[in-house]
């Protein structure tokens, strides 16, 4: 790669302006030099989808867009073979085996950080590539392995530092925070436990078996990391009361932030509101959104992590891991029920539907958020049919002002939102959800043309003001570029004829 200040001026001076199409959407994708990965693979399929698409401005976005991890967010990818990365990791690590293998740092976009959850979806797009693309194989799982060194290290935490052998410049949040446990800042960016962070880890690790078959991935680090989650499971399942003595029992993770913003901070001492035993449940501190949960019984990080649980089980049986197989099995199985016992509530309105959170106590938070996961995605995330009754009730309900405080419209733009950026904008990527967990044609199409006229830049924000579409957040911000890639490719092979024109044959990456 060539120095970042002669990327700047190569990739603005290189930018290719469309010359058809109303919007002319401008070419974002970096100089080819200054890339921070690439594969073939990955260049044809951009050939092959962009050529097919009606829309040219909608294939100029995915061509921006599917590739905007790769290009833009690797900062530090080695295969294990380097004799100069076997030094470095000698001289920087304490213990015995870490650091070893391919290794993949992603970062969010404009942070300097990697996210459990972020960088899992970021690579979504790619996994079925894994299998014939031996580059994006590796990077994968070199993906899989640094996870797994964030998560042995600091189970409880979110969002990491560049690893010591990548010799890269750690950044700080700027956050004064108090956490219990305590972590190493040279380590960890920020410490906000997400039970949906450690859901993606295993996510990762499914997705990429899935894809593969290949189970290189369970490293004596790989089953320090998967016990360390455990843990935090088993941690977070207690109530805030002894359930024999009543007594209050301090929570294993505690969190204060000075702040003047109440979703940034947990209430009672860090301790986060009171949950009751017995709903076979986990707590989470925060939500997706990096934004406190209200009651702690988070219902999607819950439905997400008993799929991934169940997913893992099935890896471990077939590596003779019967018994932790089973173990993890069942413990996937105990948060499903508990979802559906205490996650489903009868709505005077919409009749059975999910709630947001819950506390065990009978009380609910009723919205839904945009980041994911999401009540929204439930049936994404495989916990649900998409024809499901409660399901669709509760997408109706969340689609609704009426129904979700944070469903926002405006003169320019729709779509659920959340406290993270406040009461006027909408998030992109609600509306990507939103097409595909919908057979509506009708649907499909008025959100995708809502997120291509949002994307003026070629690229896809966090969120956007609804009462002035020309306002965003976050001009590069790799996760909501990947679930566009993703809503294009799923449309591609379930709905050809929205993207490809009438009588169209489907598209599948194989």
């Amino acid at each position: 790669m060539l120095p970042n200040l002669i990327c700047f001026v190569l990739t603005a001076f290189t930018s290719e302006p469309r010359t058809d199409g109303p919007m002319k959407l401008p070419y974002q994708r970096p100089d080819a030099r200054c890339r921070t990965f690439t594969s073939p693979h990955v260049e044809k399929i951009i050939e092959d989808v962009t050529s097919r698409m009606v829309d040219k401005d909608m294939a100029r976005l995915f061509e921006n867009a599917f590739p905007n991890t790769l290009d833009t967010t690797v900062r530090w990818h080695v295969d294990g073979s380097d004799p100069v990365h076997k030094e470095l990791k000698k001289r920087t690590t304490r213990d015995s085996g870490s650091w070893e293998g391919p290794q993949s740092f992603i970062v969010t976009g404009d942070i300097n950080a990697e996210w459990l959850r972020d960088s899992t979806n970021q690579l979504l797009q790619y996994q079925p590539l894994a299998k014939k693309d031996p580059k994006i194989h590796t990077l994968i799982l070199g993906a899989i392995n640094t996870q797994a060194e964030f998560v042995i290290q600091s189970p409880y935490c979110n969002a990491f530092q560049p690893p010591p052998p990548s010799k890269l410049d750690t950044t700080q949040n700027g956050q004064d925070d108090v956490v219990h446990p305590a972590y190493e800042n040279s380590i960890v960016f920020e410490c906000k436990y997400e039970l949906d962070s450690l859901a993606a880890f295993l996510s990762l690790t499914n997705t990429f078996y899935k894809h593969t078959g290949s189970t290189e991935f369970l490293t004596p680090r790989w089953y320090l990391a998967l016990d360390a989650l455990l843990a935090v499971i088993e941690q977070q399942s207690k109530s805030t009361f002894d359930p024999l003595t009543s007594h209050f029992e301090p929570n294993e993770y505690r969190f204060s932030r000075r702040t003047e913003q109440g979703t940034e901070t947990l209430p009672l001492s860090g301790n986060g509101n009171p949950l009751n035993n017995g709903t076979g449940l986990v707590r989470s501190a925060f939500r997706p959104s990096d934004d406190a949960t209200i009651l702690g019984f988070y219902i999607p990080a819950n439905a997400m992590m008993s799929v991934e649980l169940k997913r893992t089980a099935e890896i471990l049986r077939k590596a003779g891991k019967a018994n932790q197989a089973l173990a993890l099995e069942m413990r996937g199985q105990e948060m499903e029920d508990g979802v559906w016992e205490h996650g489903v509530v009868n709505h005077k309105r919409y009749g059975k539907v999910f709630a947001y959170e819950v506390d065990g106590y009978g009380s609910q938070t009723m919205m839904d958020d945009a980041n994911v996961p999401s009540l929204l995605s439930l049936p994404v995330l495989g916990f649900v049919d998409v024809n499901n009754e409660v399901y669709q009730n509760t997408r109706k309900m969340i689609l609704e002002k009426q129904g979700n405080p944070y469903y926002l419209e405006g003169a320019g733009f729709k779509g659920i939102g959340g406290p993270h950026i406040g009461l006027e904008n909408a998030w992109p990527m609600s509306l990507l959800l939103q097409c595909m967990t919908s057979d509506d044609a009708d649907e499909i199409t008025e959100n995708l043309e809502l997120v291509l006229k949002s994307s003026r830049l070629g690229l896809v924000h966090e969120s956007i003001n609804v009462n002035r579409i020309r306002s965003y957040t976050r001009p590069w911000f790799a996760w909501a570029n990947s679930v566009f890639a993703q809503t294009i490719l799923d449309l591609a092979a379930r709905k050809p004829e929205l993207i490809f024109g009438r009588g169209a044959e489907p598209y599948v990456v194989e």
